[in-house]
């Protein structure tokens, strides 16, 4: 069953869930997480205390609203448009991610939060 979570960038909240594998759950397990987001185009993206491998999920095509980890960076990417390597309005990671959850409420709403210094991420009651 997924697990759902509030994602706060600067002052931007999103709802998210993470799914039931492996990889999600040691996420989970961290929780809850504040850290420095980095951008890259309509991505964030930060270093987790996180450390998986490439799973059955890994992909590297992804769409607004997923959330990945990329494990050369023991890194979540939160996807919400186009990323320097996009030909069009689909976001496409720098290499492939699990597939580790998805924002469930507009992930639109994090354009507004580029610029921010903080990202929190912190489970929520059912």
């Amino acid at each position: 069953m997924p697990t759902p979570v509030r994602i706060t960038v600067g002052d931007v909240p999103v709802e998210a869930e993470f799914f039931d594998t492996a990889c999600a759950k040691q996420v989970v397990d961290a929780l809850p997480l504040e850290t420095r987001p980095e951008p890259w185009g309509d991505e964030f993206y930060f270093e987790v205390p996180v450390s998986c491998p490439l799973d059955e999920t890994a992909t590297s095509r992804v769409a607004v609203g997923d959330i990945g980890y990329w494990p050369p960076g023991s890194a979540l990417a939160l996807f919400f448009g186009p990323t320097p390597l996009s030909r069009g309005p689909e976001p496409v990671p720098a290499s492939e991610v699990n597939l580790i959850g998805r924002i469930t409420s507009d992930p639109a709403a994090l354009r507004r939060a580029k610029g921010a210094a903080l990202i929190t991420i912190e489970r929520v009651a059912r």
